[in-house]
């Protein structure tokens, strides 16, 4: 547990919320998150138990159903390609996730089922560890 940047620990709660419209998002954490947070802590760390909470803030990410990447045409546009739903994760992925799509585009490469439009549903089927 690294004091990165000389700003404490580090925490956070990753698990699927309600959906929302990231224009409009509260982006207060909630008491009930807070409360969470310092019932992990006090049991994982308990000489940060009482410790101050310098910052708190939301951290959306995009999901999928299945939690995989959506990388894929637009089913009617040909020209329109997806590529999301990185679940927090798309960053570290980027150079990996960018020459897969690169090699989608020039048609060098079959494409991962998984990362396919419809393989995607409208209910979550991923649970979060």
């Amino acid at each position: 547990m690294p004091d990165l940047e000389s700003r404490g620990l580090k925490i956070a709660l990753d698990k699927h919320g309600e959906r929302v419209d990231p224009d409009t998002q509260s982006r207060m954490v909630t008491r009930e998150e807070v409360d969470e947070i310092r019932r992990y802590v006090a049991y994982r760390f308990p000489a940060l138990a009482d410790a101050p909470i310098v910052e708190t803030r939301v951290c959306q990410y995009e999901n999928t159903s299945n939690g995989d990447f959506l990388i894929d045409r637009h089913p009617t546009l040909n020209n329109v390609w997806f590529a999301g739903g990185g679940s927090g994760h798309g960053f570290k992925h980027g150079p990996a996730v960018g020459e897969y799509i690169t090699s989608r585009l020039l048609d060098e490469s079959e494409p991962e089922n998984r990362f396919l439009f419809d393989k995607k549903e409208t209910v979550q089927r991923r649970t979060v560890y």
